[in-house]
């Protein structure tokens, strides 16, 4: 097996995949392997995740490196496919997205500040690093949704399902969780790892000190 043939093995693709399927796999990938996301008591698995990480990593940086070098020499005949430049995000600020249903959407890194995502489905949704400042999330479905290290900033998330979701190293400063989603009786089920909470106002409506 060739170097650039294991690099495709780490991500689970196939030999010649697109580098838009380079990205989403690294994103899929790192999602699932993050160390926020595995209990710190469990040193097995978080060594693990931390090697996985590190493989992954390696892979997409190569594969991309392999890309930006070959793809424009003159007269180079490669047995891969042609790579795709992912289209650049747009801005998604102020955007009406209002009982739009965004189910498993891959949107992180967009700035979605001061849209209107209320009511919206945004179950399995991937938005990791999204720019969601005052953004009105009420009644919204944020089911197993990935915000890790999200602004959500004076955020609207007033009666939010956030039932298995992770607000790991988000930015809640705030924000309004009033009648949010959070537990199950007694059990917290949101992941909310080094996330800050100053100035929220709690699902109960207490502001978080």
């Amino acid at each position: 097996m060739s170097e650039m043939e294991r690099y495709y093995r780490v991500l689970e693709l196939e030999l010649g995949a697109t580098l838009e399927e380079v990205n989403q796999a690294y994103k899929d990938l790192a999602f699932i392997w993050h160390p926020d996301r595995i209990p710190k008591d469990n040193h097995r698995l978080q060594e693990k995740a931390q090697k996985k990480l590190q493989a992954i990593n390696e892979a997409r940086e190569k594969l991309r490196s392999w890309e930006a070098k070959y793809k424009n020499l003159p007269g180079q005949n490669s047995p891969q496919k042609t790579y795709q430049q992912p289209k650049p995000n747009p801005d998604l600020s102020g955007r009406d997205f209002s009982r739009a249903n965004l189910k498993g959407r891959d949107l992180s890194s967009r700035n979605m500040s001061y849209a209107n995502l209320s009511g919206a489905n945004l179950s399995d949704t991937f938005m990791h690093k999204v720019n969601l400042r005052g953004a009105n999330l009420s009644e919204a479905n944020l089911f197993r949704a990935n915000l890790l290290l999200s602004d959500l900033r004076e955020a609207n998330l007033r009666f939010t399902n956030l039932i298995g979701a992770d607000l790991s190293g988000a930015d809640l400063r705030g924000a309004d969780l009033t009648g949010a989603r959070m537990r199950s009786g007694d059990r917290l089920l949101v992941k909310l790892i080094g996330a800050k909470l100053t100035g929220a106002i709690m699902p109960d409506g207490e502001i978080y000190d």
